[in-house]
């Protein structure tokens, strides 16, 4: 009976450590730890600021290899005296050069990619950018934590440029289709003042590269561009810039006449043009690495373009004008469709309805505009073929819009796992001109020759310890 109590004791320690907060940076020790060649002595993170994401990989490194390894090694973001002792050095490619000298690995790198090295003496992780050499020291210690110790060296470049998620959080605290409490980000109209969670999460999304956060709803409050608030997104995008993650928001598109106190909101009038190039100058000014936009307009009830018989491109543009000096891009959403058609009417066509008002206006987009698309043709159902706009847009940059939270999957009450179905969707062929047309290839530009593309997927994390609602949820969605 003592025993059986020891055990119950043991059994409900472990569980009280485990709470899912973590996830999956636990950094737990392994048990064939010892089997790891000499451990370097120290490491060289080459950037010493602390909003650096090389900043951020050294400290990530350090505690890492203390958990898995226990061993806690020495952190300088001087390389002096590295020639004699053996580090692990990360850094950018332009750092390492100037202060070890060229690989011709390096000349492989992409934007956000890195290269890792754990063959000689000293283990090397370099990025082609700051990200990269975070997103280097997350797959150093990723190894580790698997207890892969083989050496090697290895070049790891992103499948694409844009790798975001998406919340539906409202200014009100809530979230939309959110299973695990209350928003991160904000709390009664306005961006909460303690942004150590926000931190944790992009920690959590660096670790898997994602590079993109827009926080909130896309059914959008136009109350976030109030001047508080836009301190509070200011607050947010200091909070995530060490895990090189840049914030994105949501608009309401009626915003200029619901908020800015304009007559109209139409894209083609120029006050209306005006207003946003001001408003966006704003956020810019306190958020100088916002990534864009995203816009919902004219679905479900939404205001947008065709209020004034403009087209969605006149939209998109609008927006795309206003970010296009500070470099940011605008994600418009794909979703339009008519939300009172009648289904007595068997030439409705829902399934094609984005396909219907998109189809005519490729080409006609502004270079820093991208199209969101829900991976299938209706609604982030269990089942569904990818969405026909992905192989109708030739000269238009595309993302796919993938769905975390279960809004159609048992709403967190069903275990489910998601990467059986993003998989379909992204190997789906859509034989455009009868030549190999795998989603996955198109959305990342290579298909078409476009400059921008990726992915999406909308995470409603909320404040509950395990993020998604359960230990499970979290573990089968990432």
């Amino acid at each position: 009976m003592q025993i059986l109590s020891l055990f119950v004791t043991v059994l409900l320690g472990l569980a009280a450590a485990e709470d899912g907060h973590r996830a999956w940076l636990r950094y737990a020790p392994v048990p064939n730890a010892k089997s790891y060649r000499s451990l370097p002595s120290s490491i060289v993170a080459l950037n010493s600021t602390k909003s650096s994401p090389v900043y951020t990989a050294g400290q990530e490194l350090h505690q890492g290899i203390k958990g898995i390894l226990g061993k806690q090694l020495s952190i300088t973001a001087n390389s002096t005296g590295t020639t004699r002792t053996s580090a692990i050095i990360v850094g950018t490619v332009d750092a390492y050069t100037k202060a070890y000298g060229d690989f011709d690995e390096f000349e492989d790198l992409e934007e956000d990619g890195f290269y890792v090295s754990t063959e000689d003496r000293n283990v090397v992780i370099v990025g082609q950018n700051e990200r990269g050499a975070l997103y280097g020291a997350f797959e150093y210690l990723s190894r580790l934590a698997q207890g892969n110790f083989e050496e090697d060296s290895y070049v790891d470049n992103p499948h694409a440029p844009i790798r975001w998620v998406n919340q539906w959080d409202n200014l009100d605290g809530s979230i939309e289709r959110g299973y695990a409490g209350q928003s991160i980000f904000f709390r009664n109209g306005f961006v909460v003042d303690n942004v150590t969670r926000v931190a944790e999460y992009a920690r959590l999304l660096a670790s898997i590269r994602i590079n993109g956060i827009v926080v909130n709803n896309v059914n959008a409050n136009a109350t976030l561009l109030s001047t508080r608030n836009i301190d509070g997104l200011g607050r947010l995008a200091d909070a995530i810039r060490p895990y090189g993650i840049q914030l994105g928001i949501s608009l309401n598109f009626a915003s200029p006449q619901t908020f800015g106190g304009l007559g109209s909101f139409d894209p083609l009038d120029p006050t209306v043009d005006a207003w946003w190039a001001n408003i966006t100058n704003k956020v810019y000014a306190r958020v100088p690495d916002m990534a864009g936009y995203l816009v919902k307009a004219n679905s479900e009830g939404q205001p947008g373009p065709l209020t004034y018989n403009r087209t969605l491109a006149d939209g998109a543009n609008m927006f795309a004008r206003a970010v296009e000096p500070h470099g940011g891009i605008v994600m418009f959403r794909a979703f339009v469709y008519d939300n009172h058609i009648s289904p007595a009417n068997w030439t409705n066509d829902r399934a094609n309805a984005a396909v219907e008002f998109f189809r005519d206006l490729d080409g006609k987009f502004d270079e820093n505009v991208v199209i969101q698309i829900k991976y299938g043709p209706i609604d982030f159902q269990v089942r569904e073929p990818a969405s026909p706009l992905f192989s109708t847009l030739r000269k238009t940059s595309t993302a796919v819009e993938l769905q975390v939270t279960q809004e159609y999957l048992g709403h967190q009450d069903h275990l489910v796992y998601l990467a059986p179905l993003w998989k379909e969707i992204l190997d789906f062929d859509m034989k455009a001109d009868n030549k190999r047309s795998q989603v996955k290839d198109i959305i990342s530009g290579e298909r078409f020759r476009r400059p921008l593309g990726g992915s999406a997927g909308v995470v409603n994390v909320g404040t509950n310890t395990t993020w998604l609602g359960s230990h499970l949820a979290l573990s089968v969605r990432f």
